[in-house]
């Protein structure tokens, strides 16, 4: 998991029952749309989220309909475990492991 799909998913996290839309998520995440979409497009194929485009008249909204998507408790609960251990592959190392790899001390 890379951290771009990390934000994105963490922003599905804030409340997973409310719906997001791409540009919001772009703005939110600080990503291009062409990071976005793609990662979009592979959290709706894993089944993590779902996708479904809004019911409105373009000519009168003046605006196209856009796409939510919103996590599914499947999703929510597979993101969370995958944050979980991003966080703890990024998480800087105890004492006792820098220690132990001979690290401290100017040991080399």
């Amino acid at each position: 998991m890379t951290t771009t799909v990390a934000s994105v998913l963490r922003e599905f996290l804030e409340d997973p029952s409310e719906r997001q839309y791409g540009f919001e998520l772009m703005e939110r995440c600080k990503i291009s749309s062409g990071s976005l979409y793609p990662i979009l497009i592979r959290l709706e194929r894993a089944g993590w989220i779902v996708g479904q485009h809004e019911e409105i008249d373009p000519s009168k909204e003046g605006r196209p309909a856009r796409k939510y998507y919103k996590l599914t408790p499947e999703g929510a609960v597979s993101a969370s475990r995958e944050l979980e251990k991003l966080s703890a592959r990024l998480r800087p190392p105890t004492r006792h492991a820098i220690y132990r790899r001979g690290l401290a001390g100017g040991v080399a």
